[in-house]
């Protein structure tokens, strides 16, 4: 079955418009003008993903946003005009998958949903993520190498999860902290400690080179996806 796409986007124009460019890709779609018919249709639709505008009435689309991962993994991309930082930081500490800024291109907006279906598929619905040699058992928090398990702490195994779902993604350390210690007052390089020893228990384990520390930026799972 091809995939459906909720486009939950309050500004009529620009809903026609990905609709059009993504019915044109062979995508089913369904329309939300705001964010409590969105929750509704993700709940009774179960959409492949989700391209959510965060300045949506009723319920806007950060409580959204929140609510969609308390259910679960459903793919999300953030639609929005908030174009600073720490709002992107926000949508991936919350669970975005990706983060598009108005105006943008339906172009590529089609092409950010078809990697980011291509990067989640399968994972989602039985709650693994592989990268490489690496396993990770997002519901049972169980990491394997090689089917051997991989005795990771909480923080580890968050950090690791993380990144692996944008493996190739390189990730600031304050967006690290921020996203595997929620509310910590940690400074940003507490991830180096956490970051190096994951490493070593990775590479002790049979799975070298990772995560990659990226010069004056912070860390990326990989180089390969």
């Amino acid at each position: 079955m091809t995939p459906l796409a909720l486009i939950a986007e309050d500004d009529k124009d620009i809903s026609e418009i990905i609709r059009a460019y993504l019915e044109r890709e062979g995508f089913r779609t369904v329309h939300a003008g705001d964010g409590r018919t969105a929750l509704d249709l993700h709940l009774a639709l179960k959409p492949d993903i989700i391209l959510l505008d965060i300045t949506m009435p009723l319920v806007d689309g950060w409580e959204a946003l929140s609510e969609i991962r308390r259910r679960g993994n459903s793919p999300v991309i953030v639609l929005t005009a908030l174009d600073q930082d720490i709002d992107k930081l926000q949508a991936l500490r919350i669970g975005a998958d990706d983060y598009v800024v108005k105006p943008f291109n339906p172009v590529e907006v089609v092409a950010r949903v078809k990697a980011v279906l291509r990067r989640t598929d399968g994972s989602r619905a039985t709650g693994l993520l592989r990268v490489g040699l690496v396993e990770i058992d997002t519901t049972a928090h169980i990491v394997r190498i090689g089917g051997r398990e991989v005795a990771l702490t909480l923080t580890e195994f968050r950090l690791l999860t993380h990144m692996a779902r944008s493996p190739t993604r390189v990730f600031g350390r304050s967006e690290l902290l921020d996203a595997c210690l929620p509310g910590s007052d940690a400074l940003d390089r507490t991830v180096d400690s956490h970051i190096s020893k994951l490493r070593r228990k990775l590479e002790q384990a049979g799975a070298s080179d990772m995560p990659q520390g990226v010069r004056g930026v912070g860390y990326r799972l990989s180089s390969r996806g």
